[in-house]
């Protein structure tokens, strides 16, 4: 797939330690500063037909996105499709909750926006479309997809340092991005214990150099890849869909969990340990979240300031599995 039509942009700093907020007390990655903080923000939203646009722009609003920010880039919605089925809707980001990401981002002035997926098992780009229902999303001609694993690459250091690899082929696309913005699925994981905006970002890496499912991260370890990915690709914002959830055996064999929620936030870490705290688990007990904690983003209560719905107000437990070792002992 080739994507030469697209007008270059501004290559994404990979190596500077560049902001991902405001200064407003917003928390910096590469910051050690243990005492900035980061935001983040909870809405309710209880089915797929609620005006979620208008939920992730309260969203911006509060979280100080501002149309200068947004206005003419291109934005790269970075979603969870690892293993698409017309049956089990709730393995993937949900494509409405994508489309209002879309549609959001769009009014404040964004140029076009790139829905993005390296797929984990799947390799047919088509089938993975049809079959999780992003065909149907595709029609406005500032919507684009693109299917990561196959992307043209570029190879670029690794500067997070926890694993072996120098160097990561990162698809060009994502060095078009002026944002990368993680879209996932709110799921427990059996590997991980819980899978939010931080490991989404394993799906920005192409199989067609890293294989299915990104078998040579597996081997040099997940959690250490979920670090190093995160450290050099500086993703700027996420926005989780927990309204349809998955609880039990995820990422792919878990049961659906209604939660009801969707979580924003500028830093990854924050969110992602503000949705563990969603779902009745400790955050410092899932391995990558603690090992960001300080080096890429906050995730001690006390550091995050809370915007929308208060976490404990909503919080719903997913279930835990005792057979599962990564399930054990997480529960906050």
């Amino acid at each position: 797939m080739h994507h030469s039509r697209y007008t270059r942009r501004r290559f994404l700093q990979t190596i500077a330690a560049t902001p991902l907020g405001i200064a407003c007390g917003v928390y910096f990655y590469g910051c050690s500063a243990p005492r900035l903080k980061a935001e983040t923000f909870i809405a309710k939203a209880a089915s797929y037909t609620d005006d979620l646009a208008g939920l992730i722009l309260s969203g911006f609003r509060e979280l100080k996105v501002l149309p200068q920010e947004i206005r003419d880039k291109c934005i790269v919605l970075k979603a969870n499709i690892v293993e698409p089925h017309r049956s089990a809707e709730h393995i993937v980001t949900n494509p409405v909750v994508v489309f209002a990401a879309a549609e959001a981002f769009l009014k404040l002035g964004a140029d076009r926006i790139i829905v993005a997926e390296g797929a984990g098992h799947c390799r047919d780009t088509y089938r993975i479309l049809e079959e999780s229902g992003y065909a149907t999303i595709l029609n406005n001609p500032k919507i684009t997809f693109v299917d990561l694993n196959y992307d043209d690459w570029i190879t670029i250091p690794n500067t997070g340092g926890k694993t072996n690899l120098k160097t990561f082929a990162i698809p060009k696309t994502l060095k078009q991005a002026d944002w990368i913005v993680s879209v996932p699925k709110l799921k427990t994981h059996h590997w991980v214990g819980a899978t939010m905006s931080m490991k989404n970002l394993f799906g920005t890496l192409p199989g067609s150099f890293y294989g299915w499912p990104k078998n040579v991260l597996h081997h040099v370890g997940i959690v250490e890849s979920i670090i190093d990915i995160n450290a050099t690709l500086r993703p700027h914002f996420a926005i989780v869909d927990g309204i349809v959830g998955m609880e039990g055996d995820g990422p792919i064999m878990g049961t659906a969990k209604q939660a009801g929620l969707i979580v924003m936030g500028r830093n990854l870490p924050a969110t992602d340990a503000t949705c563990a705290r969603l779902m009745g688990i400790n955050p410092r007990k899932i391995k990558y979240l603690a090992d960001a904690d300080s080096r890429l983003g906050p995730i001690r209560e006390s550091l995050i300031a809370q915007r929308g719905e208060a976490w404990e107000s909503v919080r719903t437990d997913f279930q835990l599995l005792d057979y599962i070792p990564a399930h054990n002992g997480l529960r906050l």
